[in-house]
């Protein structure tokens, strides 16, 4: 499509990668359409803003978004301080969206709800190149309409799309009709969510960053409230790779964060249940929990702290070429995958390996890693930097990319998938899985919440 046209570059979702996506595109000389499907940008962080990342300020703020907000007289925080959620939206991202540069061509309450080429499907192949994209929206009027766009930057993230409670990939039996039962993936036990969980029982599924984030904040309400127990079940032999590097990690608060949660468990202040692969939910009065080795636990309330998968159903038009396993671009799938790479140790990477066979349309952020839980804030910053340089035909510039990461201080090989992402936010958030590394979820990466260190919230 040439991008010397008059359509905007659609750019899905609000949050601290799409934004970004939106500043390098001004930077460009590139029109930026930004469709939020929340009330607000940055809506999924809104859900964990009580949770503090465990990655300092100069690794989730983005250059070409400090370049606009300096212009303003805006003034970057500490760079070695440690944001909340709640911080990184009122101290960064709303003073950007704030800026008529951004606020003029940002639509809220505006949910994607199909992406296509302009009169033909995905089986079509003459000029398809050439023709514009078709962005279809719901907005929250109820009206439905389809924008026109040269390119599509999709940064939705994964929050809406946890992973179920079971196995196998599959919700167990009995997860619908529970799901009363069933809190957020980062519940705010301390503050909003605080009546749900007080003098009950509360059993957290899951074995990354935003598990550990609850149970570490659920122990507090413990000691604050006689009778509130904590159970947190896991699927695999060992909650090892949760405790991740200590010492040894290069974000101090991630690895801080594990040390304590494993002086809980050991204190018996945390009651850990390993081998536990859910198999059924029986909920009536209470919920019961069933493993696959006939292994029972009763809970008030369940935390499924399991992590995310991308939602591409409103995808299906586009021609895509995936990764079997983790659902990232083909290309991109092997650099993440999490039996093999950590948080630190996935090579910077844009346009070029995020790209698929639908020429100008990129998927970016959280949700190019798919299901692998290693992401990072910093490395979709990098992401949206090299995708806006090559969308304006600056071949060098997006194939030149560069990212610093801190090592986790721990060996995937030897933890497995662990890391845990927002989102909650979908954005700076984490996510983790059942055997891998990061140890986000995530919902975090390199600027996700501690609860989420990565891309989303962990897997059990």
């Amino acid at each position: 499509m040439d991008l010397t046209t008059t359509l905007p570059v659609a750019i899905i979702g609000a949050g601290p990668v799409g934004l970004a996506a939106a500043a390098h595109l001004l930077e460009r000389g590139l029109e930026p359409l930004i469709l939020e499907a929340g009330a607000t940008p940055a809506a999924a962080i809104e859900q964990w803003r009580h949770i503090r990342l465990f990655s300092p300020w100069r690794y989730n703020t983005d250059a070409a978004a400090v370049r606009l907000l300096e212009a303003t007289g805006w003034e970057s925080p500490e760079p070695s301080a440690l944001p909340t959620g709640g911080e990184l939206i009122d101290q960064y991202l709303t003073p950007l969206v704030a800026l008529p540069a951004i606020a003029s061509r940002l639509q809220t309450g505006a949910r994607v709800v199909a992406v296509t080429r302009l009169g033909m499907d995905k089986t079509h192949s003459r000029n398809r190149d050439a023709t514009p994209f078709v962005v279809r929206v719901e907005h929250a009027d109820g009206e439905v309409r389809d924008h026109r766009a040269a390119a599509v930057i999709d940064a939705s993230g994964t929050w809406s799309t946890r992973n179920p409670l079971g196995t196998s990939g599959l919700p167990p039996v009995g997860e619908a009709a529970a799901a009363y039962r069933i809190s957020s993936p980062l519940p705010d036990v301390l503050g909003r969510d605080r009546e749900a969980f007080a003098g009950r029982t509360a059993v957290v599924v899951g074995a990354g960053h935003s598990a550990a984030n609850t149970l570490i904040n659920l122990a507090e309400l413990a000691d604050q409230v006689p009778g509130t127990k904590i159970v947190w079940a896991i699927r695999g032999a060992s909650a090892a790779k949760v405790y991740g590097g200590g010492d040894a990690d290069g974000l101090a608060a991630r690895g801080q964060l594990g040390s304590r949660l494993r002086s809980l468990v050991e204190s018996g202040a945390v009651e850990l249940h390993t081998g536990f692969g859910i198999a059924a939910l029986a909920a009536a009065g209470a919920v019961t929990l069933t493993s696959a080795d006939g292994r029972t636990l009763e809970a008030d309330v369940v935390v499924p702290a399991t992590g995310f998968r991308p939602d591409l159903d409103f995808l299906r038009e586009l021609r895509l070429e995936l990764d079997p396993g983790v659902e990232a671009a083909r290309e991109l799938g092997p650099l993440i995958d999490p039996e093999f790479h950590s948080c630190g140790t996935v090579e910077p990477h844009g346009a070029k390996v995020l790209a698929h066979p639908e020429r100008d349309f990129y998927i970016v952020g959280m949700k190019s890693y798919g299901r692998a839980p290693t992401f990072l804030l910093a490395t979709g910053y990098e992401q949206v930097r090299s995708v806006a340089a090559a969308l304006a035909g600056d071949r060098e510039a997006a194939d030149t990319v560069q990212l610093e990461l801190p090592e986790t201080g721990v060996c995937s090989s030897d933890i497995g998938t662990s890391c845990d992402v927002p989102v909650a936010a979908n954005a700076g958030f984490v996510a983790e899985s059942d055997g891998g590394c990061c140890g986000t979820p995530e919902p975090v990466l390199v600027g996700f919440p501690t609860g989420l260190a990565h891309g989303r919230s962990g897997a059990n």
